[in-house]
């Protein structure tokens, strides 16, 4: 499984992080100063590294620096809320392979890691690349749902939601929760938003495969 370093000392940004590309299928460690940053990226344990700027210990940029500097050839993407763009520049030069700025939307990340990942041809295997539910598969490379063979044309958003879903059959799953790991950690949680999303997949799979779970939220039937 392909293993991912994330170096932030933001523990709600970390969770969110965590959350979100474990239901994509990647692995996960976390650490919050740039010394063991630099300690772990040496390892040859990961397939790549999601570096916050901002930590408690060192600048980012001088983490990224010392991994360089290593001859580390891991991928890299830069997370921080610096959006001038003195520090993309400054990030892109030093060998960081990616800049993102927070607020970030979760279903962006994961695509730009899968990206860095197969341009990288990283060592360890893009988690799985299918998805298979009943008569619904879902082709997470090419951004395709079939149901029973037929093409079912979702929106980016209900992509990642029945993605999410899909990636864990049975399980109960709270709207705060899936609000979180669609839509971002600073969306409106009193939004119904998610109600509305569901309500989309049901219209286009069936009202079947997504069951309500009273007080949680909801469960995709495998």
């Amino acid at each position: 499984m392909t293993k991912i370093l994330i170096v932030e000392d933001e523990p709600r940004i970390v969770s969110f992080l965590r959350k979100g590309l474990e239901a994509s299928g990647f692995s996960t460690v976390a650490v919050d100063t740039g010394q063991s940053a630099i300690y772990l990226a040496s390892s040859n344990t990961f397939d790549l590294v999601i570096l916050d700027l901002g930590l408690p210990d060192q600048d980012g940029l001088a983490v990224l620096k010392a991994i360089r500097g290593r001859g580390e050839a891991i991928p890299i993407i830069i997370l921080t809320v610096y959006d001038d763009i003195s520090h993309k520049v400054s990030g892109l030069e030093h060998g960081a392979d990616d800049y993102m700025t927070k607020p970030f939307q979760l279903e962006e990340l994961v695509a730009r890691v899968r990206a860095r990942l197969r341009k990288g041809n990283s060592s360890g295997a893009i988690a799985q690349l299918t998805l298979t539910a009943g008569d619904i598969v879902l082709d997470i490379r090419q951004r395709q749902v079939l149901k029973a063979g037929e093409l079912v044309e979702l929106s980016t958003r209900e992509f990642t939601l029945l993605e999410l879903f899909m990636q864990r059959p049975g399980e109960a799953i709270s709207r705060l929760a899936l609000l979180n790991e669609v839509w971002g950690y600073d969306y409106d949680a009193s939004s119904n938003v998610v109600d509305v999303y569901v309500g989309y997949l049901r219209k286009k799979l069936g009202t079947r495969k997504i069951e309500t779970v009273r007080g949680v939220g909801y469960r995709f039937k495998p």
